[in-house]
């Protein structure tokens, strides 16, 4: 349903509509063209309000629909500041569940089922801010995977930091819908892949020099991701699946009745038993390290609220471990999450020093600023 453009002309919808080509290059020209022919009659005003409207959009919506989480945030387009949001745990697997149980795999009515859960959000927004039909809404994450909206194929390494070669897909008009998509790709190697980091990455890199961008970038999550940047490329990434085996281990294992809720991490005997395991996990091998969980309840040596702790600092120090061993790499944590404070603690624990944190919010708006410069870039192609 992707509709090109008019022959001769380059246009793009976004928040800064331009057009190339053709009759007219330029919003300007175009309002210039209509002042002369109108001038006389009266009708300038009116009509180069209309043509400001149909060139350029102050707002965007932006949606990173992750696996496990879905947010949708109202943004100004020029100084990308959040308006407003919507949050929700409908990710992407638990949609793609639900499709399954209520529509018959008719890959027509795959993409509307979609979206008439982010209308929702949509119409949600709505109550406070008028306005929002014709403005562009941007995917990424894993809308674009083969469980999403719509799969489209992967991108590879390596790629630039800038977004310039991550793949995407526009649609300007779909039927009984009234805004216009982008819908932004992942990236694969040829034993990893990945949707959503791509785009947090092109965030938070768009205003650091050129010469400062070179080292290995660390997203912690249910996924982790470390992400190696050279010359403002991306040559290659990891995936350690330590949120998922977090999961696992304390909610479906043996291991679960060793372990207790406990959010209390900055507890002297929570972070000292948290960093002992760190440096257990970075040196031993997991699969035996990790049924210490269980002896510390049977020996006392840790209560079950320490013991979350501990099998967390295990998950992560084996995650890390090899980042301990690339003494001159440099490394930036890209972390807005109560994981933040956790991975911090565990590369001192390891002796890496030479580590940039990002601030929080910085990260937080990652996602924003990176889909705004795909689209940038997806319109000069």
């Amino acid at each position: 349903n992707e509709k090109s453009n008019p022959p001769g002309k380059n246009c793009s919808n976004g928040p800064s509509r331009k057009c190339s080509g053709g009759f007219f290059s330029s919003a300007d020209t175009f309002l210039a063209f209509i002042q002369f022919f109108f001038i006389y009659v009266g009708y300038t005003p009116y009509l180069r309000n209309y043509a400001r409207r149909f060139f350029s959009m102050d707002k965007f919506l932006s949606c990173d629909w992750g696996t496990s989480s879905f947010r949708l945030r109202l943004v100004e387009a020029e100084t990308l500041k959040v308006l407003e949001e919507r949050k929700s745990e409908q990710g992407i697997a638990a949609t793609h569940r639900l499709w399954q149980q209520t529509h018959s795999q008719d890959p027509k009515k795959k993409l509307k089922f979609y979206l008439d859960r982010v209308r929702e959000h949509i119409t949600a927004l709505g109550k406070s801010y008028s306005g929002l039909k014709g403005i562009p809404l941007m995917f990424s994450g894993m809308a674009s995977s083969s469980i999403g909206m719509m799969n489209l194929p992967y991108g590879t390494v390596p790629f630039h930091t800038d977004g310039r070669d991550i793949h995407t897909a526009f649609f300007r008009e779909l039927e009984d819908w009234d805004n216009p998509l982008l819908l932004i790709s992942g990236i694969q190697t040829d034993r990893d892949v990945m949707r959503g980091e791509e785009t947090e990455l092109v965030g938070l890199v768009s205003e650091m020099e050129e010469d400062d961008q070179d080292g290995i970038y660390v997203f912690p999550g249910t996924h982790s991701k470390h992400i190696k940047v050279e010359s403002r490329k991306v040559t290659g990434f990891r995936t350690y699946m330590t949120g998922e085996f977090f999961e696992l281990l304390s909610k479906k294992s043996i291991l679960a009745s060793s372990v207790e809720e406990n959010t209390e991490f900055q507890l002297p005997k929570n972070r000292e038993i948290f960093e002992q395991a760190v440096r257990q996990g970075a040196e031993s091998n997991l699969l035996h390290a990790s049924f210490g969980v269980r002896t510390n309840e049977l020996f006392g040596k840790a209560d079950k609220k320490e013991n979350l702790h501990y099998l967390s600092g295990l998950l992560i120090g084996a995650e890390l471990k090899e980042l301990g061993q690339l003494k001159s790499a440099k490394i930036f944590l890209c972390c807005s999450s109560n994981l933040k404070s956790r991975y911090e603690a565990a590369f001192s624990s390891l002796g890496i020093h030479a580590l940039k944190i990002f601030p929080a919010a910085w990260v937080d708006r990652a996602v924003v600023r990176g889909q705004i410069q795909i689209y940038h870039q997806a319109q000069k192609s």
